[in-house]
């Protein structure tokens, strides 16, 4: 099994101390409604942007934001899996895999720390859209709002997850999924929005 938290902590609770400079630790921690105002804010004026300024129809446009959705879903799945899972093997990566992720599954409960803080949530934003401009043009307008909706609902998710008992909705099914890989098997369950790509990679959990 790979190595993920180094902390014996049977409660779960309590938050770590990432950065001894007091100002550094401070801002590398958010509320979650900062972040996702913040993505919630691009979408709607890349949004407003493309249909102001874009000849795209409407039907090319609805596709390109579901398409900007589910693309989010498989970079979620693959960077929760292959890069906050990584084997650490050697000193760095695995200072890197812990700050990254490993403290999280030794402080789930934080909820200072589960989202990234404005700064760097601001920099995804614009090296995403950079990134998608280059490869679409202003196909990016929408696509990006796409991408930023599942990134939002992700964040929500999560946040959900770790703040709340388990709801006595829908969400209660993603709420179990992801209990499962906090609390029981860390080498399964890695999509949070969803679990669709556990089922295409073979990491559902097992039943029973």
């Amino acid at each position: 099994m790979k190595k993920i938290g180094r902390l014996d902590r049977p409660d779960n609770n309590g938050t770590a101390k990432m950065f001894a400079n007091p100002t550094l630790e401070r801002i590398s921690r958010t509320h979650i409604s900062i972040p996702i105002a913040m993505f919630l804010g691009v979408s709607a004026y890349s949004l407003y942007f493309g249909i102001s300024s874009t000849p795209t129809s409407f039907g090319h446009a609805f596709m390109l934001i579901i398409s900007g959705f589910f693309t989010f879903t498989f970079v979620e799945y693959f960077m929760h899996r292959y890069l906050y899972h990584m084997v650490p093997d050697t000193k760095w990566k695995d200072k890197l895999q812990y700050s990254l992720h490993g403290v999280h599954h030794d402080y789930p409960k934080d909820k200072d720390r589960l989202a990234l803080p404005p700064f760097i949530t601001g920099l995804y934003a614009a090296i995403l859209f950079s990134m998608f401009y280059l490869m679409m043009g202003d196909f990016s307008y929408y696509f990006l709002p796409g991408f930023l909706a599942g990134y939002t609902m992700y964040l929500g998710v999560h946040y959900i997850v770790h703040a709340y008992q388990p709801p006595k909705n829908f969400l209660k099914i993603l709420w179990v999924h992801h209990a499962i890989h906090h609390y029981k098997d860390p080498d399964v369950a890695f999509g949070v929005s969803t679990p669709i790509w556990d089922y295409v990679f073979g990491t559902m959990p097992k039943k029973g």
